[in-house]
């Protein structure tokens, strides 16, 4: 039974339930539902030796509804469309320079550290959605499931600790917010910046498509000049 589709899919849903109730009762950062929810998972995957294709048989299924999760994103940034107008081109210049930003800072860091040109390219697209990251990767000679990887882990450790830093430098602004969120970890981030309120989630949603525009179109470039000047 615990093999079959139908209990991955009860089992995706009941650790991520009670994880949000946990997360909900003691707001403890590191009971972030998602985190917890994938360590719980892995634990009992370990546990009760289930390798992972078999759970993703199910599993699937949820991610089979991921696109209309997506899409949806649309409706908050209609119903804010209004404020987010006003402030049209200070939106697009900061996500150009937050993706400016995430591709260098860990870019650099790693090519710092002795990384192979390999390793550098795929951890460049690390703040952009999955599928988008994965495309730039194979791009530009990173390795596409690395990047997947480092893409969810930087989603988590935004999510976690995001909002705390932006709190300890006093940003307030709603729309600063959702840009920070959506530009340094997409979904995960978004989801995060949803629960401050509709504007922080409709902002956070338009970040993440135009980060991943941007990141795409600058992370190859900016390789290049890394690797030519430095």
């Amino acid at each position: 039974m615990i093999e079959s589709p139908v209990f991955a899919v009860m089992l995706t849903f009941g650790v991520y339930f009670f994880s949000s109730k946990l997360y909900s009762k003691f707001k403890f950062f590191l009971l972030n539902p998602i985190l917890l929810s994938i360590v719980s998972i892995i634990v009992f995957l370990k546990i009760f030796n289930i390798d992972y294709d078999t759970y993703f048989e199910g599993a699937k299924i949820i991610s089979f509804f991921l696109p209309a999760s997506v899409v949806a994103l649309g409706v908050p940034l209609y119903l804010q469309l209004g404020e987010i107008k006003k402030r049209g081109f200070s939106i697009i210049l900061s996500t150009i320079i937050g993706s400016i930003v995430g591709i260098l800072s860990a870019a650099l860091t790693a090519k710092y550290m002795g990384a192979s040109k390999e390793i550098v390219a795929s951890i460049a697209p690390k703040s952009v959605t999955t599928p988008i990251a994965m495309s730039i990767s194979d791009k530009i000679g990173g390795i596409p499931p690395l990047t997947a990887a480092l893409v969810i882990c930087t989603g988590i450790f935004g999510a976690i600790l995001g909002p705390a830093i932006l709190n300890l430098f006093k940003i307030k602004d709603k729309i600063a917010f959702g840009l920070a969120m959506g530009s340094a970890s997409h979904g995960i981030g978004t989801a995060r910046a949803a629960e401050e309120g509709q504007l922080e989630g409709a902002v956070s949603g338009l970040a993440i498509c135009l980060n991943g525009v941007a990141t795409a179109i600058l992370t190859p470039i900016l390789l290049k000049l890394i690797y030519l000047f430095l």
